[in-house]
């Protein structure tokens, strides 16, 4: 069965340090809903009602579009390992880009990241767990590199560049505000 939490209680936030892969689903008001697997070590829990996710340079910038327009987000976890269990957060999201003032201490509680395009700072407005008993087993084996690797050949210039390039909008068309 369902339950419903207005806060991320302590159980919730140890659930949540232990997955390696969650996901993220934004919409705008009009247009594709977003929905994307995200994983390296990207994820914070900052209080009961506040979670941050470091984003990093990738093929769109849908999140940034849709929170632009509506704030929307739901982040989901599943337990791949051990007891059966998916989490739902909903909340409202804002970007906080390199350039922003919080963007310096926000960044320290991740590790060093090439590519990083921006943090999420988002407001959970609810919670949700469910069973999962149909989500099979999966054994985590490690992170990819692949990412990284990329990012760190781009160098910063050549990310820039590439923003420019492939993120000032959304596959809808809408702003996502990167540069």
């Amino acid at each position: 069965m369902s339950k419903f939490y207005t806060k991320l209680t302590p159980r919730l936030q140890k659930f949540i340090a232990a997955q390696k892969m969650f996901f993220v689903a934004t919409a705008p008001n009009s247009g594709r809903i977003n929905l994307s697997p995200k994983g390296m070590d990207s994820f914070r829990v900052v209080d009961e009602n506040r979670v941050l996710w470091l984003n990093v340079t990738g093929s769109g910038n849908e999140t940034a579009a849709h929170l632009l327009e509506n704030k929307r987000i739901t982040i989901m976890f599943c337990s791949f390992e051990k007891a059966p269990n998916i989490l739902r957060l909903y909340g409202k999201g804002t970007e906080i880009k390199p350039n922003d003032a919080q963007w310096t201490d926000l960044i320290s509680l991740f590790p060093e990241t090439p590519g990083a395009r921006q943090i999420f700072d988002i407001s959970i407005d609810s919670a949700q767990t469910s069973c999962g008993m149909s989500i099979p087993f999966y054994e985590y084996k490690g992170e990819r590199d692949a990412l990284n690797e990329w990012a760190s050949e781009q160098g910063k210039e050549g990310i820039k560049n590439y923003w420019e390039d492939k993120n000032q909008t959304s596959i809808d068309g809408l702003p996502t505000g990167i540069l």
